[in-house]
């Protein structure tokens, strides 16, 4: 049914666990991944300020994110190789993840999304992370949630 799904991930524990529900999901349904990481843009009030007066901050800020972006990237896509799972990975630097999300569903043309969602206990599990959220919002596609069956993020 679904033959290519789009995997956010942050790195977080939660995040990890996702990737592997979600590979054994792609595996089971003969589908492809597209990892997808949402680099963080540097704050505006930064860039306006002449990055506080140092004009290699903003540098240093990409080379970090696209390091730490890298190694996330990498590792779900060393998870997928070694599970038979044909997968690429995708970055985007955003100010908002869950906007990136869409925009790669609808670049890569996925046909559902497998993310994360911290799970939360008492009126708390009623509600959903605001990304998730955003995300269901504005997709056209499914969401596949996944949240640790004892609730903890």
């Amino acid at each position: 049914m679904f033959k290519h799904l789009l995997v956010p991930t942050d790195g977080s524990p939660l995040s990890g666990d996702a990737v592997e529900h979600a590979i054994a999901f792609a595996r089971d349904a003969g589908a492809r991944i597209t990892f997808f990481h949402a680099e963080q843009r540097l704050p505006a009030l930064y860039v306006d300020m002449g990055a506080i007066g140092d004009p290699q901050m903003l540098h240093r800020f990409h080379q970090s994110e696209d390091s730490i972006a890298h190694d996330i990237l990498a590792d779900a896509e060393r998870r997928a190789v070694a599970a038979g799972v044909d997968c690429t990975t995708l970055t985007m630097s955003c100010d908002e993840p869950s906007e990136a999300i869409v925009e790669a569903v609808g670049r890569q043309g996925c046909d559902l999304i497998f993310m994360a969602s911290h799970g939360h206990k008492g009126i708390g599990a009623l509600l959903l992370g605001s990304e998730t959220q955003n995300v269901l919002a504005h997709t056209r596609i499914p969401v596949l949630v996944y949240r640790r069956p004892d609730g903890i993020a």
